[in-house]
């Protein structure tokens, strides 16, 4: 993709220099992450995020090359390539401009105009396009045949032929596409034989909104209840725009009748060719901007989900809870191995106590050091027994989607084949605490419910960014190589399942890695992968101490110059700041490394194998525990468990999440809820509505919140500051509190 490079860096405003590095490092199976961490000097710092978009862009690049040269030999094959339609691809920059160039040449099934030309009608639309005053009927029965048997057969089959041909003149679909992105609306209304069934898009029963604006979600939303026959769609501008768009070309003489048969032809070719094509050309652009936005807000969630803080290695008893089947109990080690399993019952009177006696029981002989409890059916209530245990032990209420997934996949039958799927999930929740990355890369990320309409947008492409995603994330982290699952190992970089795999019955066969180099006699792991892994890969307590941090093994012989110059040994100058302050890092530049690596050793040797994940909190709900405690104007805790476009979802302990939409999440004008929160933020949130029927409950974060003095309203003028008077005169009736909650709505934004 080399040849793409110069069309790359117009494209992203990225220096030339920058992309070939990136593309040629891509072309020799280099991994994003690794680009991004260790060849810096090569692509002069770019981060992943960028280096994604360069391999995008140079996609995107290769098939259109590949299109046009594809159009271009079958326009020749045809014999009717020109130097001006050559030109014109030679100009075109777009794939729907090339198509629009080549669809006059396009095989396609017979048309109401081929077949009137085959009837010897073309000289009657050429004349009729010519525009002249004639009598057309008169012109028309010249054209009289066995198959076409009168005048207005011959005119109508004439019009059928202007109609392809505006249908197919690039320069109106250009101008038309235009218009369409303009001053487009996309308009829906519900079937009216469908409106009890379609109850869930009530909001899209009569709905209208300009193409332009309308944010992604609410595209899904619609062209889902569209595809499953609950709505009727439209794409279009305003009728009279288009056609006078196309009339602007076509009309060139005064009103006669030839006028008026093309202006019946400009008409018929809108209504049947143009806005069909073109609205659907827009639904797809649509549904793939849609796609793209949920799909990148999936990937965002899922990112922050598996960067959520670690608990690290404690001895758990993890709980799965359920009232009529009971709790199923686990204890894990350190390790997260399981050493017990068990079920208590906490919500039958009789058997509360003896379920009491058995934690305490299990938390002695396990010497069990924290409690995690699965956040769903009866989370809270055991939660509440836990607590009167008085057992002065950390509990934590573990977010569960996605375990009952795991519990049974072939992953879990493979870990736990002699237990039921009810204690694979115990042991999940568990894990989940101990370590959220390595517990959830083994669940497909859509069951992890931190996405919105994943099942409606491209899978594949959904798939590709949640799998960079979870690579991105394991790789920033680090994976210690005596402890990762193969699921775990399967992504960090230059391994993938058969290489993680060996890995895993290597290090069995040996009994742990105490050396990175040992990676180079694991079986298929050649030194391709062993140079893109081998920096994310950590041997704790190991020969070398450097296994310990993200220094590449390439660039160990910099850290023993730099230890032999300040005459101390590697492993003493490992986290001393003081020493690493007096690191001339030009000093130690290579040919092969540059400033830019040699500062991040210096930075990695100060911090070595720093987790970049934060430190995990306990937190508490308020004292209520199913929707109908909710009462509207309360004011309680929560954490962020979702975030969309319109919003983000925020768990108050009630098995329902609360939305808080995206204007009461901040005083200040946000766009995107990401702006403000992020996944597992703690908040206080104030009750705006409660809606039991259809368990929905309103939250606002802002109302929590002073408003800062600088976006309290200011008047810049006699008009504003008249208004204001006059809506304290209309609001002198309302109590204190009503009018400056009505005047903030008015003109605190």
């Amino acid at each position: 993709m080399i040849e793409f490079a110069l069309s790359v860096s117009a494209k992203l405003n990225v220096r030339l220099q920058q992309v070939e590095a990136v593309l040629n490092l891509l072309a020799e199976n280099a991994t994003i992450p690794f680009i991004a961490r260790y060849r810096k000097d090569k692509t002069g710092g770019l981060d992943e995020v960028q280096i994604e978009q360069i391999q995008q862009e140079a996609k995107a690049i290769k098939e259109f090359t590949e299109r046009k040269i594809f159009i271009e030999k079958t326009i020749t094959e045809q014999g009717k390539m020109t130097e001006t339609l050559q030109a014109k691809i030679d100009k075109a920059t777009t794939i729907v401009e090339l198509e629009d160039i080549y669809l006059p040449y396009k095989t396609k099934r017979k048309t109401k105009a081929q077949t009137a030309k085959e009837n010897g009608l073309e000289p009657l639309s050429v004349l009729l396009l010519a525009q002249h005053e004639i009598d057309v009927r008169q012109e028309a029965e010249r054209f009289i045949t066995e198959n076409v048997k009168d005048a207005d057969t011959a005119l109508q089959g004439a019009r059928d032929i202007i109609a392809e041909t505006i249908n197919e003149d690039a320069e109106i679909r250009a101008k038309l596409r235009k218009l369409f992105e303009d001053t487009a609306t996309l308009q829906c209304k519900v079937l009216e034989d469908k409106k009890e069934e379609a109850a869930k898009y009530k909001d899209y029963f009569d709905f209208s909104e300009p193409i332009h604006k309308i944010p992604s979600h609410r595209i899904l939303a619609v062209l889902r209840g569209f595809l499953e026959g609950f709505l009727r769609m439209n794409i279009s501008p305003e009728e009279e725009d288009a056609l006078y768009d196309i009339e602007q070309k076509y009309i060139t003489g005064s009103l006669n009748s030839s006028v008026e048969q093309v202006k019946k032809a400009i008409k018929d070719s809108y209504k049947r060719l143009l806005q069909p094509s073109l609205e659907t050309e827009f639904r797809t652009a649509l549904k793939a901007r849609g796609d793209e936005d949920a799909i990148n807000v999936f990937a965002e969630n899922l990112r922050q989900l598996l960067l959520s803080s670690p608990l690290g290695s404690k001895k758990i008893l993890a709980i799965d809870a359920g009232y009529r089947t009971g709790c199923k109990v686990v204890c894990l080690d350190e390790k997260g191995d399981l050493l017990h399993n068990d079920l208590i019952y906490i919500h039958e009177g009789n058997k509360t106590y003896e379920a009491g006696y058995k934690l305490k029981d299990l938390v002695a002989k396990y010497s069990i050091e924290v409690f995690a409890i699965g956040d769903g059916t009866a989370g809270r209530e055991t939660e509440q027994l836990v607590k009167g245990l008085q057992l002065n032990l950390p509990i934590f209420l573990v977010n569960e989607d996605g375990a009952s997934i795991y519990s049974a996949s072939e992953i879990a039958r493979e870990e736990f084949g002699e237990y039921d799927v009810t204690v694979r999930g115990a042991v999940s929740i568990g894990r989940r605490l101990m370590d959220p990355l390595a517990e959830l890369v083994k669940i497909d990320p859509k069951s992890i419910g931190v996405g919105q309409y994943q099942h409606d947008v491209n899978q594949f492409r959904l798939k590709e960014k949640l799998d960079a995603t979870v690579v991105s994330c394991v790789n920033q982290v680090g994976v210690n190589l005596n402890t990762a699952s193969k699921h775990l190992l399967s992504y960090v970089s230059g391994i993938g399942s058969t290489l993680a795999e060996n890995i895993v019955k290597h290090r069995n066969e040996i009994g742990k890695f105490t050396d990175r180099n040992q990676l180079l006699k694991v079986p298929r792991l050649g030194g391709k992968a062993y140079e893109q892994c081998a920096g994310f890969l950590r041997v704790k307590g190991g020969n070398n101490p450097l296994d310990e941090s993200a220094v590449h093994p390439e660039a160990y012989s910099i850290v023993e110059q730099i230890s032999n110059d300040l005459k101390v040994e590697v492993k003493t100058l490992i986290g001393n700041e003081i020493l690493l302050k007096t690191v001339d890092a030009k000093k130690y530049i290579k040919e092969d490394i540059g400033l830019l690596t040699i500062q991040d050793i210096i930075k990695e040797l100060n911090k070595p194998g720093l987790d970049p994940r934060s430190e995990i909190e306990q937190f508490e709900y308020a004292a209520i525990y199913k929707i109908e405690d909710v009462q509207v104007g309360m004011v309680v805790p929560g954490v962020v468990t979702n975030i969309t476009r319109f919003g983000a979802f925020v768990d108050i302990g009630v098995k329902q999440d609360g939305l808080v939409h995206v204007s009461e999440i901040a005083h200040q004008y946000i766009t995107d809820p990401n702006e403000a929160l992020k996944l597992n933020d703690k908040v206080m949130v104030k009750v705006l509505e409660v809606d039991i029927p259809r368990k929905r409950i309103a939250l606002s974060i802002k109302q929590t919140q002073e408003m800062p003095t600088k976006q309290r309203p200011t008047f810049n003028n006699n008009k504003a500051q008249s208004n204001f008077k006059k809506q304290e005169e209309n609001l002198s009736n309302l109590n204190v509190n009503d009018a400056l909650a009505a005047l903030k709505k008015k003109f605190g934004k």
